[in-house]
């Protein structure tokens, strides 16, 4: 990998025999780390998780505001990896960063092979949304969605080193206004715990010409921490398609 890919993407598990590569985008707080184990699991694949700024390796760095243009980054450090076809895997957050990246690709001549948008479904968009900035709030909705316990939500330096880029991730999201075109050519796979009032809301069937499914998992809004849906992922990258979106 290139100095820069190396900076937006980490790979636990190097697979010179795969014929994909799966790359994931962390929620918001989230970072590559969230990832650490899936490559070991998903023996089929390449697995790379995009580190965003402001975190972990890129603490030093200032979070991003502009979620198009983070996800034009992130293609543009994916573009070295496209010498294998591309899968796209995105919970909460990092489910629209993966659709505009994959947009962003599109733009260049590069096409994924799949989309999985977990911890989203395919609705409507909601209307009115303001983002919650009270750090207190924040980390109750953290703890009660079951991304992270809460004794951890209760640590000083947890709440130090997370919650700026907590905040600034979801600012980010609020800020942004995700535009209908341009359409995806690839499957898409929605991910939802059969729990989750929380999901992310998109229209995932009116934003891809292939077929779109929703997949329905035990659990909450990070069902994915006690049982990441590894058997959907093989069984839809397993399935041999003609052409690519």
């Amino acid at each position: 990998m290139t100095a820069h890919t190396s900076r937006w993407l980490t790979r636990d598990t190097a697979r010179p025999e795969a014929r994909m590569r799966l790359v994931c985008f962390p929620h918001a707080g989230g970072s590559a780390g969230f990832y650490r184990s899936w490559g070991q699991s998903l023996t089929e694949v390449e697995v790379h998780a995009v580190q965003y700024p402001g975190r972990a390796d890129r603490f030093d760095e200032e979070p991003p505001h502009d979620l198009v243009r983070l996800a034009a980054d992130v293609a543009e450090a994916l573009e070295p990896l496209a010498d294998l076809p591309l899968a796209f895997f995105g919970h909460s957050l990092g489910a629209p960063i993966a659709l505009e990246t994959a947009r962003a690709l599109q733009r260049r001549g590069i096409h994924i092979e799949h989309l999985f948008a977990s911890g989203s479904r395919d609705a409507p968009l909601p209307t009115g949304l303001v983002a919650e900035e009270d750090p207190d709030r924040l980390l109750d909705d953290l703890v009660r969605m079951g991304g992270t316990d809460a004794e951890m939500a209760a640590d000083p330096i947890f709440q130090e080193v997370v919650l700026p880029y907590l905040i600034a991730d979801g600012r980010m999201f609020h800020d942004y206004t995700m535009a209908p075109e341009p359409l995806l050519g690839c499957p898409v796979t929605t991910i939802v715990g059969d729990r989750d009032d929380d999901a992310d809301r998109r229209p995932w069937s009116a934003l891809s010409t292939a077929p779109v499914q929703e997949v329905s998992v035990p659990g909450n809004h990070f069902y994915l921490i006690a049982d990441p849906p590894y058997s959907v992922l093989h069984k839809a990258l397993s399935v041999p398609r003609p052409d690519s979106c």
